[in-house]
């Protein structure tokens, strides 16, 4: 049995600890290895305030009813979709949150200079919030803005100084007119952006769905439990996270084990996140490759060049290249299918036109 954050009790497979490492999804046992990642993984543990951001990912009970700790595991990689994973760039270097941390609940009157005094005490940092630059006005519009800070070390200090309440972060803040104000503070962690949930499993990218709209506070294990429990069948989900400040994009992956399970999300369109506050619909489609040869002829058509465009239809489901599209597409049933191409951020998008 399984318990993350709250959530009733899911049974999963088993969940390997953080001495195991995964390449392309299958377990790689040399010893070297094995002690280096052990390393790695204990170098970048220390203790905060904050407890819950450092504890293990869950609790697993065995037959006997004991529970044992188990920690998230280190992300296996996916073949051909370029990874925008923190383990893909560079959290070996001990870092363990983004400089990027929400703040929320800021009082309505505080501007811009005043965010940056309260929270210049833990370090160089920019003040941010959604079309800042475009509205030019001096104060958070919604009441939350965005905290960039010049070091991660800086989050640290920020998190020691916070007060845990229901395993949420609160620094009292004041503005003109409100004194010490509670104001909440999400870290963003970085092991949170990858979650492996069978690693008996190989990845197959052809089995994997782009997610998007992910609300940014959910992380890999929630989505992976929410899904698993939806369809069943799923190894591994991914929150993706941007490159230089490794925070949420707002998107993320999901891979499954088998074509039922994989056919039954992408055919769904769209699914309901429920965990705790969030409750959002967001979006399902298949997870678009760009490195694809045409399925049909194997780039013979079209000059070993990868095939652009992929057929999301259940009666599909494969890679064409231009002309093997127009040839399939004009028969019977099969007019009205419409490419999948992948553009900016690994978002499948669906051309406007349909070829005949």
């Amino acid at each position: 049995m399984f318990r993350a954050y709250g959530t009733a009790p899911v049974e999963v497979p088993d969940i390997y600890p953080w001495n195991q490492l995964f390449n392309k999804g299958f377990v790689n046992c040399n010893t070297n290895a094995l002690q280096s990642l052990t390393q790695l993984h204990a170098a970048g543990k220390t203790t905060t305030y904050f407890a819950g951001l450092e504890e293990p990912t869950g609790l697993i009970e065995e037959p006997n009813g004991q529970m044992v700790e188990v920690h998230q595991a280190p992300p296996p990689s996916l073949s051909s979709p370029s990874r925008s994973s923190p383990h893909s760039q560079g959290s070996e270097t001990g870092e363990r949150y983004s400089r990027k941390v929400f703040v929320g609940g800021l009082p309505p009157d505080i501007d811009e200079d005043e965010i940056t005094a309260s929270f210049r005490r833990f370090g160089p940092l920019v003040v941010d919030w959604p079309h800042k630059a475009e509205s030019k006005s001096y104060f958070p519009p919604k009441g939350y803005a965005f905290l960039l800070f010049q070091d991660e070390s800086s989050v640290q200090q920020l998190i020691d100084a916070c007060i845990q309440d229901d395993d949420k972060l609160y620094l009292c803040v004041s503005s003109p007119t409100i004194k010490d104000k509670p104001v909440q503070i999400r870290p963003w962690r970085l092991s949170d952006a990858d979650f492996v949930l069978d690693a008996s499993m190989p990845l197959d990218p052809r089995k994997t769905v782009f997610v998007g709209g992910v609300p940014r506070p959910l992380k890999a294990i929630e989505l992976a439990m929410i899904m698993d429990r939806l369809y069943g069948g799923v190894c591994y989900a991914g929150i993706d996270t941007d490159p230089e400040l490794k925070y949420p994009k707002g998107a993320g992956r999901v891979a499954f084990s088998n074509q039922q399970s994989y056919i039954a999300a992408i055919s769904a369109r769209f699914v309901q996140l429920q965990h705790g506050d969030i409750d959002k619909r967001v979006e399902v489609k298949p997870y678009v490759l760009d490195d694809q040869m045409c399925d049909e002829c194997q780039g013979q058509r079209c000059g070993g060049k990868f095939a652009p465009f992929f057929c999301a239809n259940v009666t599909c489901l494969q890679y064409y290249c231009e002309h093997c599209w127009a040839t399939i597409h004009s028969r019977p049933g099969r007019e009205f299918h419409k490419p999948l191409v992948k553009e900016g951020a690994d978002r499948p998008r669906a051309l406007p036109f349909r070829w005949c």
